[in-house]
C-alpha cells in the first residue's frame, strides 16, 4: 500500500493505492480518519498496473507527497522548495513541481526510470531521453545520484548506425499480409513489446544490443535461444521501451512478461517448435514467460472478426504463420501481420511549436521517411511527451491508414521510439526501390 498525504492551511487529507493482481483499491479522506475506499477489477494485471501509475501521476501533480519521500519528511508540499528535497526521488510513474527562475516552475518526471524535466534546458538537449540531465533533476535527487544515473548507463548506438551488429540475432522478419487466403495458417496476436531474442545467457535486440534483464528475470530460462517480445501490456509499447533500454535492471521488469512465439534452434516445422516450448515450460514454469497462443484460422471470416476483437481491446493486430514452415533468417513470406493500419520508422528532424493548450510545449514532430518524404506528426504524443520530446535524430514508429499520391502517410499517429532498427539500412533499401 503506497501513501500519499496533502497539506496546507485548510486541507489535512491522506490518498492510498494498493494493486492486487488485477485489482486495484485505494482509499482516501481526513488524515486521522478511516476514510472511504474503492475496489476495481481492471481485468489483466498489466492494465492495473498503468492504472496504478496514471493515479498516482495525477495525485503527485496536485500536490500529494508519498509518505517516506524527502519531501514528506521535511513537512513540504512538493515544488515549495527545492531546498526541501534535495535528496529526494520519485517513484516509477511519479511526477512532481519544482520552482524554475522568477515565477516559472517545471515538472519532474519518472517513467520507467527514465526521468525528465519539463524545462527547456533539458527539452531541447541532442542526446536520447535516457542520458539527459539538468539543474532541476540535479537539485532534486542530488549530483551523486544524477552522476551515477548517467555515469552508469552505456551510450545507445548511433542513431543513424552503418549496420547491425556482428553478433545481432538471426531473427525471422515478417512479410504485410496482402489477402492472401489464411485458411489452415497459425493465427496469433501481434504484440506492441519490444522485440527479444533469448540466446541462451543473454536478452539481445534485432540489432544485437543486450537488454540487461534482472538476474532473478533471465533464472530457469533454457540454455537454448528463444524468440519473442518483452510486453507490459496492450498499449503499454512506450513502457516495454523504457524498461528494457534500463541499465539498473530493476524492479521495473517485474511489469513485464517475455511472450515467446518460435524456438529457432528447434529443428522441425512450426508445430515441431511450438511444441517443444509448450513441453518445455510445462515442466519448468517461469513467472515472466508466457509462450502465446496459436490457433489454426479457419479462413477470411474468421481472420477479420478475431482482428476486430484484438483492436478493440487495444491490440495491435495479428499474425499469421504458414503451417509446418522451418525458421528461417531474415524476411519470409511464411510469416504475415495483419492491421487495420499501416504503420513505418521515421526520424525526427525538428519540431513544431504547440500553440493553445500546448503553448510552451511541442505542437508536433517534423518527420522525413527513409526515402526522404517529410511530414508532422502531432497526434498520439502524451502532454508528457510534449514537455520532454524524443530528441532530434531519434527514430519513431508512426501509424496511419493509407499514403497519399505524393506518399506522404495519411492521418499519420506517433506510437513510440525505436532503438532496434539500423535507420542507414532502412535508407539504402529505400534508395534502392
Amino acid at each position: 500500500m503506497r501513501r500519499f498525504e496533502y497539506r496546507d492551511a485548510k486541507s489535512n487529507k491522506f490518498w492510498e493505492i494498493d494493486r492486487r493482481g488485477a485489482e486495484v483499491t485505494t482509499r482516501w479522506g481526513r488524515v486521522g480518519t478511516d476514510g472511504q475506499s474503492k475496489t476495481k477489477d481492471l481485468g489483466t494485471e498489466a492494465k492495473a498496473i498503468s492504472e496504478v501509475d496514471k493515479q498516482v501521476r495525477g495525485k503527485v501533480g496536485k500536490g500529494y507527497v508519498e509518505e517516506g519521500t524527502a519531501a514528506a519528511a521535511s513537512g513540504t508540499a512538493d515544488g515549495d522548495a527545492i531546498s526541501a528535497v534535495t535528496s529526494g526521488d520519485l517513484p516509477d510513474g511519479a511526477e512532481t513541481r519544482v520552482p524554475g527562475s522568477g515565477s516559472r516552475s517545471y515538472t519532474l518526471r519518472n517513467v520507467g526510470g527514465v526521468y525528465s524535466c519539463s524545462c527547456p534546458a533539458w527539452r531541447n538537449q541532442s542526446e536520447p531521453i535516457e542520458r539527459r540531465t539538468c539543474k532541476h533533476l540535479r537539485r532534486f535527487r542530488g549530483d551523486a545520484a544524477e552522476q551515477a544515473r548517467l555515469g552508469s548507463s552505456p551510450l545507445r548506438a548511433p542513431r543513424r548506425p552503418s549496420g547491425a551488429k556482428a553478433d545481432a540475432p538471426p531473427l525471422l522478419l515478417a512479410h504485410r499480409w496482402e489477402e492472401q487466403d489464411p485458411t489452415g495458417w497459425w493465427m496469433s496476436e501481434k504484440l506492441d513489446g519490444v522485440r527479444a531474442y533469448w540466446d541462451g545467457a543473454r536478452f539481445v535486440s534485432r540489432l544485437g544490443n543486450a537488454y540487461l534483464a534482472p538476474e532473478w528475470f533471465r533464472e530457469g530460462l533454457p540454455d537454448f535461444p528463444l524468440d519473442g517480445e518483452l510486453f507490459a501490456g496492450r498499449g503499454a509499447f512506450q513502457r516495454s521501451v523504457s524498461i528494457a533500454r534500463r541499465v539498473d535492471a530493476g524492479e521495473a521488469w517485474r511489469s513485464l512478461k517475455f511472450v515467446i512465439f518460435d524456438a529457432p534452434g528447434v529443428d522441425g516445422g512450426f508445430e515441431d517448435r511450438l511444441a517443444h516450448l509448450e513441453r518445455h515450460f510445462e515442466a519448468h514454469p517461469h513467472d515472466q514467460v508466457q509462450v502465446l497462443e496459436h490457433r489454426p484460422c479457419t479462413g477470411l471470416e474468421q481472420l477479420h472478426a478475431e482482428l476486430s476483437r484484438i483492436e478493440e481491446l487495444g491490440g495491435e493486430g495479428l499474425m499469421l504463420r504458414r503451417p509446418r514452415s522451418r525458421y528461417e533468417v531474415g524476411r519470409s513470406e511464411t510469416l504475415l501481420k495483419v492491421k487495420t493500419f499501416f504503420d513505418t520508422e521515421a526520424i525526427i528532424v525538428g519540431y513544431q511549436d504547440g500553440a493553445g493548450r500546448h503553448e510552451g510545449r511541442v505542437g508536433a514532430l517534423h518527420l522525413e521517411l527513409p526515402d526522404g518524404t517529410r511530414f508532422k506528426v502531432g497526434t498520439g504524443l502524451s502532454d508528457a511527451e510534449r514537455e520532454a520530446p524524443p530528441a532530434v535524430g531519434e527514430v519513431i514508429t508512426v501509424k496511419y491508414q493509407e499514403l497519399t499520391d505524393a506518399g506522404v502517410p495519411r492521418f499519420p499517429t506517433y506510437v513510440g521510439v525505436r532503438a532496434d532498427v539500423d535507420w542507414g539500412a532502412m535508407v539504402e533499401a529505400a534508395k534502392e526501390g
